[in-house]
Order: structure tokens, then C-alpha cells, then sequence
């Protein structure tokens, strides 16, 4: 049977159909920072957005009770017990459907489902960053030796540079990487890790925008099929923060173009990550928490 899986964050929405096999079906961005209140709730303008868009993606899929699973995230968790049980009461309600909020804790266990490989031997760190949390999960092969949960999202980049999205960005890299690094301070993190893995649609934009990607050497899994170097990472970078205007970005993405704006600001936390856990290689890669949910039913 075809069933949905609706991966629900603090700013995107990503909708997935799986039968055979998993795929991203459309996505859509929602600020749910702004004006958010944990006692309050999520504000009316992105509530009617939501509810809107989910009238939309119901009636466009025929979602139902029994196929589609809806896994929200992000700054969801940080909600009142009250506010959480009047989504729920809400999706019962008006969609028939189930907003499931789960804890950081299973989705670092999709997370690492999604991510489960043998990794040729090596030792991998997987960065998974949303608008208000990041994931870190360690790999030694096929193990799991170790996982961290950041409080620190691109939302607090885009909170603390104004500029960052103008044509070029008005704000340096070298300033929102000391931002990270200095918020990160009191996190340890090894030195010895052959690669980092950064998670979430990163192969996709690092396409689009050009960084000088090779052929991934490290292991072969038939899904990460590219690797650059630290370096080249950083000038993938700088060339996307004051080489490609917003508006040259937004042309990129057309069906969702609103998910560029995270786009400079989502460099820089796995920039200082990469730094501080001396990592020479990056995997960039399109899977997330879903891939994690479907592998666990296999």
C-alpha cells in the first residue's frame, strides 16, 4: 500500500510517498521562529499557513488516518504541554491525522537507522541540522560509539545577523563562525574522524550552487556518491555568502525557494563542527530522520 511520511521542522515541511521506495514528493517552508511563544504557541499567521498547506497536501494525496505518519520536530518540543495537545486536537479534528512531536532522543534514533553502513571501517560524524537543533551521531563502522544534541539551529544564525540575506551577504563568515564557536565552547568533540556526513538535502544545494564536489572514495553505499575537502567547502561557501546573489539562489529552487534562506547560515554551524573535530572530508547528503523510518521497517 502507498503510504506518507510528512517530516514536519521547525521551518520546512517535506512530504514523502513510499510504496516501492521513498520519494520526496514536494516540500514547503514555514518560519515557525517567528513570533514563536512556548506558552502561546506558534503564531495565527503560520498557524493559517500551516493549516492551509495541510488542507492542500490532504486533498492532493488523499493523506488518511491510516497512510500517512507525521513526524514533527524542531521547536515543536519546545511548546507548552497544552499547546502540544491542541495540535493534536487540531489534526484530529480538521485532517483526521496524527501530529506526532517526538522527542530528540527517537529522532536521533531515525537519524542513525537512516544512516546505518558499514562505512568501510571508518569513523563518521553525521551532522544533522534543522532550524532550531542539531543531531551528532558517531559511527565506527557499523556502530553507534556516541551522539550529542546541540540547541543551536539556523534560526539562531538568522536571529543574530540581519544582513546575512541581503544581495551579498551584509554579514561576515568569519563573524557567524565565531558566533557558532563560541555558543559550541563547552562541546567535545574527537579529532580522528575520516569524514563527516552532513545530512538534510546538503547534496542537493551543494549541486545546485556549485561546490567542487569529487567522487566519494571513502565507501560505497550506492547513495553518497561525493566528498569534498574541508577546504573546498569553505570556498563552496564564501562563494555563496558574496558571489551568488538571494535572488540567484531563489531561481535555484523554484518549487520551494523560501528554503534558501536558510542557505548561508546553514553553513556555518557544520563549518566550526568540521573544524573542531578536525575533519578533512565532508559526505554531503540528501537523507534524513524518514529514510531512518523506513529503514526501521524493513
Amino acid at each position: 500500500m502507498k503510504s506518507f511520511y510528512i517530516d514536519l521542522g521547525s521551518s520546512t515541511i517535506k512530504v514523502y510517498c513510499y510504496e516501492k521506495e521513498l520519494k520526496l514528493m514536494e516540500e514547503n517552508s514555514i518560519y515557525f521562529k517567528n513570533d514563536f511563544d512556548a506558552v502561546k504557541g506558534i503564531s495565527e499567521k503560520n498557524l493559517k499557513e500551516l493549516c492551509d498547506y495541510f488542507k492542500n497536501i490532504k486533498k492532493k494525496y488523499n493523506l488518511r488516518y491510516d497512510n500517512t505518519n507525521i513526524f514533527v520536530t524542531g521547536i515543536f518540543r519546545n511548546l507548552i504541554p497544552e499547546r502540544k495537545q491542541e495540535l493534536v486536537k487540531l489534526f484530529n479534528d480538521e485532517f483526521d491525522l496524527h501530529f506526532n512531536i517526538i522527542s530528540h532522543g527517537i529522532e536521533n534514533y531515525y537519524l542513525a537507522k537512516a544512516m546505518e553502513n558499514d562505512y568501510n571501517g571508518k569513523k563518521v560524524l553525521i551532522i544533522n541540522m534543522g532550524g532550531k537543533t542539531t543531531e551528532l551521531v558517531t559511527f565506527i563502522g557499523s556502530k553507534i560509539t556516541d551522539t550529542k544534541n546541540l540547541n543551536l539551529g539556523v534560526a539562531d544564525l538568522l536571529n543574530a545577523f540581519s544582513k546575512v540575506n541581503e544581495k551579498y551577504s551584509g554579514d561576515s563568515l568569519e563573524d557567524m563562525e565565531k558566533f557558532v564557536s563560541e555558543k559550541l565552547i563547552n562541546i567535545e568533540l574527537d579529532k580522528d574522524y575520516d569524514c563527516a556526513i552532513f545530512t538534510g538535502g546538503e547534496e542537493r544545494f551543494e549541486l545546485l550552487t556549485g561546490f567542487h564536489l569529487v567522487e566519494n572514495t571513502l565507501f560505497h553505499d550506492n547513495i553518497h556518491k561525493y566528498m569534498l575537502s574541508l577546504e573546498d567547502y569553505i570556498k563552496g561557501t564564501e562563494s555563496v555568502f558574496y558571489d551568488i546573489s538571494m535572488e540567484e539562489l531563489y531561481q535555484l529552487m523554484p518549487s520551494n525557494p523560501k528554503w534558501m534562506d536558510g542557505a548561508r547560515s546553514g553553513a556555518i554551524i557544520p563549518l566550526a563542527l568540521f573544524k573542531m573535530s578536525n575533519v578533512s572530508w565532508i559526505i554531503p547528503s540528501d537523507l534524513n530522520l524518514i529514510n531512518g523510518v523506513i529503514n526501521d521497517l524493513k
